[in-house]
């Protein structure tokens, strides 16, 4: 086949190296010429995507990828295009559409008869047959359903891991109509391999939800859903801290029942997912006030964190302190959403002296957000901890001299490597 995949990014460029790894040809689009000429050139334009850079450079060196700026390239005479641009979200996480309304405009300049169109971006509910397909009918002249095909199927992988997430995950596909949805099944079947998953109700492969309303949901739902669980952990932390009990032990308790899955609480949920689509979903359901009160909850844990430090550490007025960690996840360049920005309100609406530190991150980079960069040796009254990096588990009270509070936000180490210093963490007095 000849594949065409819209916006080269950190899902977008994986997926095009697996479809081209089957033998496809397979032509990628994005807005960025560095992005080209490094893809083109067969270097990895990020880092930290497990076997990209090797399997990047095999199948473009095979002839089986490259990449372009231009849509009149890449679309025409494509059986199946993939498109990965990305929805953009204000500080509510309220849609804004801009990016992939010009994608949508100029795949349907160039769309031609017998495409399968398929859109991996989350999305809310309806999106696809009431947004898109309009627009790619209008713009392209074709008519859906006959000339072309729409459906969508939502990306389910997680950034580090997505070649292995691509084989453990049911991919899952929602048409416009039937024949739309059996093309998705078999293109999907055709550019995917998938694990062997005894646990799954019925085999691992592509699965049909019947609509892409469905799909759209699905995507949603399980991302909500994680929302919800970890706003819950938070709330029984937050309980938990005002009698007495370790919530860490009671959630390991809990858990060992199959019923119960309870999440770990946290100083913030960040990321381009978990704080973004339960929006989405309130987008079409705003009544859903189970979803409404777990993100409201979520959004606090910076401050409820901060207001933690100050409670034994007194007033904050003055005080140096560093947060530890920009970055949303551990081990990734990325803070979307991420906890930082709350972390390092609530320190200076309470007249600290804030300090962010990051092993991703450069001082030019830290600064050009308005941060002062920490170094670590450098003196400090206290340490909030927002990132998991890997780096902060070894950390101890030398590399912080001065130090009398450490606020692990994502318990990451232990009292016992802070002797000397007031230790908390969420969820236990």
């Amino acid at each position: 086949m000849k594949i065409a995949v819209i916006a080269l990014g950190k899902i977008g460029l994986p997926l095009a190296v697996q479809f081209a790894s089957k033998g496809h040809e397979v032509v990628g689009v994005d807005v960025n010429p560095a992005t080209v000429e490094l893809i083109n050139a067969g270097t990895a334009p990020f880092p930290g995507e497990a076997h990209l850079p090797e399997r990047l450079a095999e199948v473009v060196a095979g002839g089986r990828l490259r990449a372009t700026t231009s849509y009149a390239d890449a679309v025409p005479n494509a059986d199946a295009v993939v498109v990965v641009v990305p929805l953009f979200v204000d500080d509510e996480a309220r849609p804004e559409f801009g990016w992939m309304d010009d994608a949508t405009s100029a795949l349907a300049a160039h769309l031609t008869p017998d495409t399968l169109v398929a859109y991996e971006t989350t999305l809310p509910v309806g999106t696809t047959r009431t947004r898109f397909k309009p627009m790619l009918e209008e713009g392209s002249g074709l008519v859906e359903g006959s000339d072309f095909h729409l459906v969508f199927s939502p990306e389910r992988v997680y950034s580090g891991r997505i070649f292995a997430d691509l084989r453990r995950y049911p991919k899952l596909v929602g048409g416009l109509s039937e024949a739309g949805a059996a093309r998705a099944v078999a293109f999907y079947e055709a550019v995917l391999d998938f694990d062997e998953r005894p646990d799954l109700p019925r085999p691992n492969g592509v699965w049909d939800l019947g609509s892409a309303e469905g799909a759209e949901m699905a995507k949603l739902a399980e991302t909500t859903y994680r929302d919800v669980n970890i706003g819950l952990a938070n709330q029984f932390a937050q309980y938990a801290a005002t009698a007495g009990i370790d919530i860490y032990r009671v959630i390991e308790a809990c858990n060992t029942q199959p019923f119960s899955h309870i999440h770990q609480p946290g100083i913030a949920v960040g990321g381009h997912c978990i704080p973004v689509y339960p929006r989405l979903y309130l987008w079409n359901d705003p009544a859903a006030t189970v979803v409404r009160a777990a993100r409201e909850a979520n959004a606090g844990m910076p401050d409820y964190t901060i207001g933690l430090l100050e409670g034994v550490h007194g007033s904050l007025q003055g005080q140096r302190i560093v947060v530890l960690g920009a970055a949303y996840r551990g081990g990734v360049k990325e803070t979307a959403f991420s906890g930082v920005f709350g972390a390092v309100a609530a320190l200076q609406e309470r007249g600290a002296e804030v300090l962010v530190h990051d092993p991703l991150y450069t001082d030019d980079e830290l600064s050009r957000f308005g941060w002062t960069p920490f170094h670590l040796g450098e003196s400090v009254d206290a340490a909030v901890v927002q990132t998991d990096h890997a780096e902060y588990r070894l950390l101890t009270p030398a590399e912080l001299p001065g130090i009398r509070t450490f606020v692990d936000g994502r318990r990451v180490s232990t009292a016992d490597a802070w002797p000397g210093v007031t230790y908390r963490v969420i969820g236990i007095a």
